[in-house]
């Protein structure tokens, strides 16, 4: 964790979405030599962690915050949190069960879409099927992925 940047920040909601976001104070071309989007891990609080990126919003860099994040903190819109950030420089990977991967063998070109694509859809779409609590609702999921993936759907 070198190079920790510390603010606070009040948790704005985005348009009437359920999506909430903070803005990043700083310069970023400054602090990492880009203007594009750049990825982080952040500590919230001091008891939340978070992988995410700083996107650039047209107006300056943005944080999301999840619905999850915002219900580990127990804060909404309106809320100060406390943000420390650093660049993340680890490659980001998601494990993919066994039986996805005997279901992308079986289907080479949703398995070469999954991969090309960002850390954060793949995750999506990982956690989807992981979440499901029974066995025949994961095998509906899986089928839907791969039907998703191969029409162009990103993520969830």
């Amino acid at each position: 964790m070198s190079n920790i940047i510390h603010f606070q920040a009040e948790i704005q909601q985005h348009e009437n979405m359920n999506a909430a976001f903070v803005k990043f104070p700083f310069d970023t071309e400054d602090l990492f030599g880009t203007k594009g989007q750049i990825k982080i891990k952040v500590l919230f609080d001091d008891s939340v962690e978070y992988l995410g990126s700083l996107a650039n919003m047209g107006k300056g860099h943005c944080l999301i915050l999840t619905q999850a994040t915002r219900k580990q903190l127990g804060k909404s819109f309106g809320n100060l949190v406390d943000v420390k950030l650093w660049k993340d420089t680890e490659e980001r990977i998601v494990i993919v069960p066994d039986d996805v991967k005997i279901l992308f063998d079986e289907h080479p070109k949703a398995k070469e879409l999954y991969t090309a694509m960002a850390y954060t859809h793949r995750k999506e779409y990982m956690r989807w099927i992981e979440d499901a609590k029974k066995e025949e609702t994961r095998e509906r999921r899986k089928v839907k992925m791969i039907e998703m993936i191969l029409d162009g759907k990103k993520g969830i």
